[in-house]
Parts: C-alpha cells; sequence; structure tokens
C-alpha cells in the first residue's frame, strides 16, 4: 500500500475540463467540510490521506444488524426495538434497496447548479403508515454512559444522515426531516467474553436539515476548479503533522545534516 500513496493516482480525480462527469460521494462531502485543503490534495490532486485502520468489528455489527433488520423487512414486519421505542413503521422494502446500500454505486443525485453526480450508502430506511421514509444508521460502541448525539465529532454523523436524506428526495420519495441511529453498545461489565459479545440496542433520534448541502456543494465546485491549493482547516491533524515535517526535513537539508535523526 506504501508504493500507491508515491504517486498521485489519476482514477477518481476531478477534471477541469469535464467537470459535469464529475462524481461526488457523501464522504468526500464530508472530507471537505472538515478540511478543504486535504479535500483538494485528495481529489484535485490525487494524493489521499494515508487510511487508519479499518473498523473491522464495527464493519461486522452493521452487516449483523442488515442481516437481522432484512428479516423483518421480507414478512412487512415492525421489528421489537422499533415498537419498544415508538417507532410506527417497517423496514422498507424497494427493488434497489441492495444498490442503494452498497459503498460504489449507492442512492446517486444529480447537483443541477454542478453537474455533479453525488451518492452515498445508507445502511438503512424505514417506512411509515403514510409512506414516508426514515433514513436509517447504524452505529457500534462500548460505553458505560448514557448515549447521546452531542459530541462535536458527531456532527459527522449527522451530516452523513442529512445526505442522505437529500439524496433519497432526488429520487422523489417523501423523506422525513427525522431520522434514527441504531445504535449497538457492548456490555463490557460481564465476567468474560465466554466467546461472545452482548449488545444493548437503543435508538437515538435525530431531526436533520439538507439546507447546507447545495451551498456546500457549489463550493467545493469552486475549490475544485482553483489552481490554487486551499488554506489548511486550523484543526486539522493531517495537515498539522505535514506543515510540521517539511518545516523540520527542511530545516535538516539547510542545516546540512543528512545523518541527523529527525524527530517523528
Amino acid at each position: 500500500m506504501s508504493q500507491y500513496y508515491r504517486v498521485p493516482r489519476t482514477k477518481y480525480k476531478f477534471n477541469p475540463e469535464k467537470p459535469e462527469s464529475f462524481e461526488l460521494s457523501r464522504s468526500k462531502i464530508d472530507l471537505f467540510v472538515e478540511c478543504p485543503r486535504c479535500f483538494y490534495v485528495d481529489m484535485r490532486l490525487g494524493v489521499k490521506r494515508v487510511p487508519g485502520y479499518p473498523f473491522t468489528l464495527n464493519n461486522a455489527v452493521d452487516e449483523l444488524m442488515k442481516r437481522e433488520f432484512d428479516e423483518y423487512r421480507k414478512d412487512g414486519k415492525t421489528h421489537p426495538i422499533m415498537e419498544e421505542y415508538g417507532i410506527d413503521a417497517v423496514p422498507f422494502q424497494h427493488d434497489d434497496l441492495e444498490d442503494w446500500r452498497h459503498p460504489f454505486t449507492g442512492i446517486r443525485r444529480k447537483h443541477e447548479a454542478t453537474g455533479f453526480t453525488v451518492y452515498g450508502a445508507p445502511d438503512d430506511i424505514w417506512k411509515n403508515p403514510e409512506g414516508r421514509l426514515a433514513v436509517v444508521d447504524y452505529k457500534a460502541t462500548s460505553k458505560q454512559e448514557k448515549l447521546s448525539l452531542s459530541a462535536d465529532w458527531q456532527g459527522a454523523w449527522k451530516r452523513q444522515m442529512e445526505v442522505y436524506q437529500w439524496l433519497l428526495r432526488g429520487q422523489d420519495f417523501d423523506v422525513s426531516d427525522r431520522g434514527y441511529f441504531v445504535y449497538a453498545n457492548a456490555d463490557k461489565s460481564l465476567a468474560g467474553l465466554n466467546g461472545s459479545l452482548q449488545f444493548d440496542l437503543q435508538i437515538l433520534p435525530y431531526d436533520g436539515s439538507d439546507d447546507w448541502i447545495d451551498e456546500t456543494i457549489v463550493a467545493i465546485e469552486e475549490c475544485l476548479m482553483s489552481d490554487e491549493v486551499p488554506p489548511a482547516d486550523a484543526e486539522c491533524d493531517y495537515c498539522t503533522y505535514r506543515e510540521v515535517a517539511s518545516e523540520v526535513i527542511q530545516k535538516a537539508v539547510e542545516d546540512e545534516k543528512p545523518d541527523q535523526e529527525l524527530p517523528f
């Protein structure tokens, strides 16, 4: 994988000569919101951030939860956790659901002002008796304290849900502002693992707004069409590392100490 990052890629990069052919994922929208410079270096210059470790346990929980809710979807029934929280709905059945939930296809919508094709893959969708849809996202954690959506870093989760709502509205569905996070909280109070984790399922409702999305996509187009690298976000650890590392390396070169042990 290290070899991949030594050469800027050409696939999936933005082409300023063909902006209308650009496909913009939900995760890249969030990357732009987080740090325009990292977004530009990725989508215009072709160098992605070095990835973190994959959340394999979280992904396993997501997959098992999808299978569980799919059993109720087939029968058109309400899952017990939905009944427990007083949610009058059933898992939504649609011929394109599997494509919508696949990360490389997803729900797709043409953004009129830019011509970009925007896409994203929700975990699930529920439908109430009136036919209104609710976006659902699965999350897994292990916490002793009460679960909430109050942390600053959870803003990315909320934007994620709002993009999915916007995408579904682009398919002419009636979509509720209220979505749901189904939270699987692993119990660490048990005496031992005994071959399995025990999870407590909770539902956290969230009332979203997609008012910010159109103007953000327009700002993304302006960013990508520019030949100037945008400033880094002050809170971006990746940009801070790159700048500090560059300064240290440059100083070592200028001091003509090629054998100097760098402090990173």
